[in-house]
């Protein structure tokens, strides 16, 4: 099983960027989708999560209106796209895989991959 997430980097503080989340070695298309961050001194945190068809998601408050989850089940990947980025958004962001209904509880998910840094800064 991997997922691999790709597409951080820097960016200045009202851009944006889409990070991508590659799955291999699982059904993609029966598992729900969730992207975390974690900043640097503090807890994880739920961003955004899609339900295994994609017609239901859910978002943080913190990023409602400016993120987008996504997925393509024919690809085997999801995405976010990170749209008016702030500083605050500067962390690590994880994707994970879960069998089951998205959830915005980290301790749901199966499965996780190494993460990719994002940095908002001018």
């Amino acid at each position: 099983v991997q997922l691999v997430e790709s597409g951080g980097g820097l960016v200045q503080p009202g851009g944006s960027l889409r990070l991508s989340c590659a799955a291999s070695g699982f059904t993609f298309s029966s598992y729900a989708m969730g992207w975390f961050r974690q900043a640097p001194g503090k807890e994880r945190e739920f961003v955004a999560a899609i339900s295994w068809s994609g017609s239901n998601t859910y978002y943080a408050d913190s990023v409602k209106g400016r993120f987008t989850i996504s997925r393509d089940n024919a690809k085997n990947t999801a995405y976010l796209q990170m749209n008016r980025v702030k500083p605050e958004d500067t962390a690590v962001y994880f994707c994970a895989a879960d069998f089951g209904p998205a959830s915005p509880f980290g301790g749901s998910y199966d499965y996780w991959g190494q993460g990719t840094q994002v940095t908002v800064s001018s």
